[in-house]
């Protein structure tokens, strides 16, 4: 008895693990399944009547306010700035760690720098320089602005993934005369895939959720999904149910992305971790 205990003790700990983190967001779908009155009861009404006013409010079935340009502004930055952050960090983890440059060490300080300091303290800068740029309001700023955000975690974590690609293939590589493109697209790539899908997943999330700069540099033609959840908190209260059904469904691109990709990000995140 004391054997299957000591077995199955690891399994519970994650079970209850996953459970305590999918219950708020089970708590808040279940809340925006419910009225305004009853959502906002202290405490909740769990068994209270069922209803998709949420969702309808979310849709703009009594303001008219679409959602589908804030979420299409999102999807475009997010996609759009993953896919130039793929395209900047695997060229520059292959030199930091296939082929080093010389203090590859302090490259790899300076980009870690880059995210200590804190994106509200630049924040006043980077709206000058938009403004007198005229980029206020345009979603290729948040483009710009999200693939710096990012590239220097993807460096970084496409790094670890790119040490552990093996060495033989690189030099099979360049004795059939393989230039440096051709080894990235055709051979490092498809090796470090599970990395690049675990970075890309990642760089897709943050920019997702990103609130402070859309907030703060854009307005009716470039806000995101972010920004348009803010706005069901006015002066008159805030509107529980409302908020909830809006953030589920703000939710769930990142939701889907992460469990089609689920295999692609355990392996590419404990890539190297038998060694």
């Amino acid at each position: 008895m004391t054997a299957l205990v000591r077995r199955s003790l690891p399994g519970l700990v994650a079970w209850l693990c996953g459970l305590l983190f999918f219950l708020p967001f089970a708590w808040m779908v279940l809340t925006s399944l419910h009225g305004e009155q009853d959502a906002a009861t202290n405490p909740p009404r769990v068994g209270a009547a069922l209803t998709l006013d949420g969702y309808r409010e979310f849709f703009g079935a009594s303001t008219g306010a679409s959602p589908w340009p804030p979420l299409i502004n999102s999807a475009t930055a997010s996609v759009a700035s993953t896919l130039l952050v793929l395209a900047l960090a695997l060229p520059a983890a292959y030199a930091l760690s296939i082929k080093p440059v010389r203090k590859w060490t302090d490259v790899l300080f300076f980009f870690l720098s880059t995210k200590m300091l804190p994106a509200v303290a630049g924040l006043l800068p980077l709206y000058l320089i938009a403004r007198n740029a005229g980029m206020l309001d345009n979603i290729w700023l948040l483009v710009i602005l999200y693939t710096s955000m990012n590239l220097p975690i993807a460096v970084w974590m496409m790094r670890s993934f790119l040490a552990e690609v093996p060495k033989e293939i690189l030099e099979a590589a360049s004795i059939d005369g393989a230039g440096l493109p051709t080894t990235l697209v055709r051979i490092v790539a498809p090796v470090a895939m599970p990395g690049i899908a675990a970075t890309a997943l990642i760089s897709f999330i943050f920019s997702w959720n990103e609130l402070l700069f859309a907030r703060v540099l854009t307005g009716v033609v470039a806000g995101t999904a972010p920004v348009f959840l803010t706005g069901f908190v006015t002066s008159q209260g805030l509107f529980l149910a409302k908020v909830c059904a809006s953030a589920v469904c703000v939710s769930l691109p990142v939701l889907i992305a992460g469990f089609a990709a689920q295999d692609k990000l355990v392996q590419g995140l404990s890539l190297g971790a038998v060694k």
